[in-house]
Order: structure tokens, then C-alpha cells, then sequence
């Protein structure tokens, strides 16, 4: 969410976010771009202190300290990317493969546990 909101005219043909946060948008009859807002990204001391509330949305909560906002790309702070999605880092088919593969050497090192109990079962029944 975006505080204050930035509101796009009507009549823009073209949305670009620059590296630095910039918003500017290119209005039908124009060249140049006219700038309409600008996004500012927050740091925290402790981020895993964060309230998650659901959605990809946070909140401040003591634990997480007080937000420190600033322009993307000064002071430390990341750098915006338009364009790009973020999406999981894991790989779900490979992650299945090992899972059933786990599973399967789960069963056979429980069914040889279970072939040596028999084995020292009828090893004790034996009598000389």
C-alpha cells in the first residue's frame, strides 16, 4: 500500500517504475514522461519481528523496531525492478522426488528391521 496514494491519469497509455522508485507515466498527445509518484521502502532492525497479517502484508510490532524509510537504491536500501515476478525458489517436482524416494527407503530399511526380528525369532526358537 502506498502512502499518499498515487493516482494515474486517465489518459496515461504507459506505467514505468524506475530503479529508484520514481512513477511515471507517459499521457495520450504527450512524449515526455510526467512523474506521479514515488515509492519509498521501509528497513527494520529485526525484520522476522514483523506481524504477518496475510497477503504479503505486515505490520510493525515492537520486537520488529521502529521502520527506517528511505528512497530505493540510497542509504543501503534495495532497488525496485517493474516488470519482474517473484516467485517460489523451490523447485516442486524435484522436492516430490526426493519425498517419495525418502519414503521409499523409509520402507525397505523398516521391512529389513523387520526380516532381522524374524530371523532372531526363529534363531531363538530353535532348541538343540
Amino acid at each position: 500500500m502506498l502512502e499518499p496514494a498515487v493516482t494515474i491519469p486517465v489518459d496515461a497509455i504507459n506505467i514505468t517504475i524506475g530503479t529508484d522508485g520514481t512513477i511515471s507515466v507517459i499521457i495520450a498527445g504527450q512524449i515526455a514522461p510526467q512523474q506521479v509518484g514515488q515509492i519509498s521502502l521501509a528497513r527494520f532492525a529485526n525484520p522476522a519481528g514483523l506481524e504477518a497479517l496475510g497477503r504479503n502484508l505486515f505490520r510493525e510490532t515492537e520486537a520488529s523496531g521502529t521502520a527506517t524509510i528511505g528512497t530505493p537504491g540510497q542509504g543501503g536500501l534495495g532497488t525496485v525492478a517493474q516488470g519482474f515476478l517473484e516467485i517460489s525458489n523451490v523447485n516442486v517436482v524435484e522436492e516430490i522426488v526426493n519425498m517419495i524416494t525418502s519414503q521409499r527407503a523409509y520402507e525397505i530399511n523398516s521391512r529389513a528391521i523387520q526380516i532381522a526380528d524374524e530371523m532372531l525369532r526363529t534363531a531363538n526358537a530353535i532348541r538343540v
